[in-house]
């Protein structure tokens, strides 16, 4: 990390952590004051928002001096074991029910929105398909590249669009490839194999792919709303509430936000963010 980031990173955790003064946390004017130094934090969230917690789990240690275990995993198996028995300190689940259930048992204090993701079409380079938009996946000849299969909500997600779209059933007579996971069928597209596929926008950011497809956006009225909002909650098993709220603080401040947006996520702390926080009813009721 530069000087420079680093400047911005101390600025940014100064503030945020700063506002968490009313639940308690005092910090003085420099970080080394920090009251969290040699503190520990475990932090869960899907699998798919690794891309951004990892750089951003980075910079908060860094500034805070605390340790943050992550794990990003399989949301459901996630989910359903801490519906279970299983305990962290911090989760970011993508489905807003999920949240709804562990505040219900008790199990998560509150959440706040976090971020949001967005199904795009990815053709390779030069798109020699020629596709302009979603129904284009339901004229013949046009090789698709499907993965009906992948673990919720890839497979179940892609499925969805292409069915209100009304191009499922063509699009699967289309299909030259046919696998059980999104992220493995990237290099099909990549290569050639295939004409089109449907996947998350995050996809086409990470460092192995990000550059070598074209991206093509899918209308939003195609979208299947459950995975689409991820948000973010401190669970009653913290051991440092007020480290577990800081944190909290920094990753939904704008420098937070940040790592998620280059990770190819919509922030909440943004204006498409906001209007996405209304439309899908992203809130701790």
């Amino acid at each position: 990390m530069n000087e420079n980031h680093n400047n911005i990173s101390r600025r940014g955790f100064l503030k945020t952590t700063s506002l968490a003064a009313a639940g308690g946390l005092l910090l003085g004017p420099e970080a080394s004051a920090s009251p969290f130094k040699n503190e520990f934090l475990q932090v869960w969230s899907c699998g798919g928002l690794a891309e951004a917690f990892i750089p951003a789990n980075k910079v908060f240690q860094e500034m805070s001096g605390c340790r943050i275990d992550y794990c990003g995993a399989f949301a459901a198996a996630l989910g359903k074991s801490l519906l279970g028995s299983a305990q962290t300190e911090v989760f970011a689940p993508r489905v807003l029910e999920l949240a709804q259930k562990l505040k219900a048992q008790g199990k998560m204090l509150h959440f706040v929105p976090l971020c949001f993701t967005k199904y795009v079409l990815v053709t390779p380079k030069g798109n020699p398909g020629e596709i302009r938009g979603i129904q284009d996946l339901g004229k013949p000849g046009i090789k698709t590249v499907l993965s009906p299969k992948a673990s919720p909500p890839g497979g179940e997600a892609s499925t969805i669009i292409l069915k209100k779209a009304g191009v499922l059933e063509q699009a699967q007579k289309n299909a030259v490839v046919v696998g059980d996971c999104v992220q493995s069928v990237v290099p099909d597209v990549i290569k050639g194999s295939g004409h089109v596929a449907v996947m998350e926008f995050r996809l086409t950011k990470k460092p192995e792919f990000a550059g070598k497809m074209e991206v093509i956006e899918i209308p939003e009225e195609f979208f299947p709303p459950k995975p689409v909002s991820f948000v973010i909650g401190v669970m009653k098993y913290a051991h440092n509430r007020d480290l577990a709220e800081a944190y909290v603080k920094f990753i939904t401040s704008k420098e937070g936000q940040d790592f998620f947006e280059a990770a190819g996520f919509i922030p909440a702390a943004s204006v498409e963010g906001e209007r996405l926080i209304q439309k899908y009813g992203v809130k701790d009721a």
